[in-house]
């Protein structure tokens, strides 16, 4: 493999392990935070062994996530120089402003708020996760704006054989980037919500801490329910967005190779892609792939033969991820309907319990599949339309990427190996005595 296939799937390998930490952050933090809250409000000691046991987990989850995530960023400057140069007056901005308020923010109050439990009031402390839970997502919007950029470009203007910031308030308001934070928080909030039932089901099974843990569900219940439906409601509005700025990734995650007005949508389809074609195609809805893209039965649907071939996406993987991502979102708030219908006889539903335990990675595999669209289904474009991945690459030899790739997979998969470990143990263990 060259340099440009090992420096992909080093960033592949790495992004996509760094988010298996981002959501639960993300979507823990509130949880959490609502937790102390009720805490402080009620002053039942039920609510601070809550904070305490769910609390533990997030700082274990959170610690993780930032060591990876700083071994990710490096990369831009290791892999892809060519690509900071050209963009990096855009890019290195958002993140420059992520790491010296959100990440800092963060961080601060997170030391505050493990080590203040005894010195803080009540009403300070709470204060203090509210500051993280808050910091976190909102670091999460510079980082999803960053990306935004490289799904539609704007606020720029190419000067110097470089893409140079020309109006800040349009990259901050770039309309694909907070689309893509809504769903991606909406995702990250249902992930969260179905560890905390997940964990809570062990117990439940095991009939220890009836109480605690059956408070805990049904907090993550409302939480998953909420979401789940909102993720898969918003997800709809950006795939539309999707088919406006990036047809091709569209039509990749279709499968649709001819331009059709009223296009249809079949629910069984085998991709040809060497044959520029579906080798099965059955179950058609017709015009339902142009209503769901543009509103309308009529509108056309451009298909991949619009393209030249080396400008389309690689068809099997994007359309894959996306039947996995639309089929995984799909059962996720079903399980929560069947929840919510028995949540006030949880221990009598062990089947529900059995479920809601072997459910905790179907929300893991559902965000990193609807990763692998957004980000495969870009190609060949690491900013869409005006650089390509292959001149983006840095000017290095097959060797040095060879070997980072093998260092970081192996410290990946020790660092993977712990946070597992070590959730698996303070999650099995339950909250303390009270």
């Amino acid at each position: 493999m060259d340099v440009l296939m090992l420096s992909r799937l080093q960033f592949a390998m790495a992004t996509m392990f760094h988010f298996i930490f981002v959501p639960l952050t993300l979507g823990l933090s509130i949880l959490v935070a609502i937790m102390e809250t009720k805490y402080v409000r009620t002053g039942d000691e039920t609510y601070k062994r809550m904070t305490k046991f769910w609390g533990k987990l997030f700082v274990i989850n959170f610690v993780l996530g930032v060591v990876t995530g700083i071994t990710l960023e490096f990369q831009f400057g290791t892999n892809w120089s060519r690509y900071s140069e050209y963009v990096g007056d855009i890019f290195g901005s958002l993140l420059a402003i992520e790491a010296t308020t959100s990440f800092f923010l963060e961080s601060t109050f997170l030391g505050a708020w493990i080590f203040g439990w005894n010195i803080l009031s009540p009403k300070m402390h709470a204060a203090c996760i509210w500051l993280v839970a808050i910091a976190s997502n909102l670091s999460a919007a510079w980082i999803l704006l960053a990306n935004a950029f490289m799904q539609n470009p704007v606020g720029y203007v190419l000067r110097n054989g470089r893409a140079e910031l020309d109006n800040f308030f349009h990259v901050l308001l770039n309309p694909f980037g907070w689309q893509q934070y809504v769903h991606t928080l909406s995702g990250a909030f249902t992930l969260a919500g179905f560890f905390v039932m997940g964990v809570s089901a062990y117990h439940l099974l095991k009939k220890q801490n009836i109480d605690f843990f059956t408070r805990s569900f049904k907090m993550g219940l409302v939480f998953a329910l909420v979401f789940s439906v909102l993720v898969a409601v918003q997800g709809h509005h950006h795939a539309q967005e999707v088919g406006k700025i990036q047809p091709a990734k569209l039509a990749a995650m279709e499968s649709l190779w001819e331009t059709h007005e009223n296009a249809p949508m079949y629910l069984l389809v085998v991709p040809d892609e060497k044959n520029e074609k579906n080798a099965i195609e059955l179950f058609g809805i017709p015009g339902a792939l142009s209503f769901l893209a543009h509103g309308s039965f009529n509108t056309p649907v451009q298909g991949l033969k619009d393209w030249p071939a080396d400008e389309r996406p690689p068809v099997m993987l994007t359309f894959l991820s996306f039947r996995a991502m639309v089929g995984l979102g799909t059962l996720l708030p079903i399980l929560c309907i069947w929840a919510f219908l028995r949540r006030n006889k949880l221990t009598e539903t062990p089947r529900l319990l059995k479920a809601m335990l072997f459910a905790i990675p179907l929300p893991y595999l559902a965000i990193e599949a609807g990763w692998v669209v957004a980000e495969v289904g870009r190609q060949p474009w690491i900013v869409y339309g005006l650089m390509k991945t292959a001149d983006a690459v840095s000017p290095i030899v097959t060797s040095q990427v060879a070997f980072s790739l093998v260092a970081l997979t192996l410290l990946y998969a020790l660092l993977g190996a712990v946070d597992i470990y070590l959730l698996f143990k303070f999650a099995k263990k339950g909250p303390a005595e009270a």
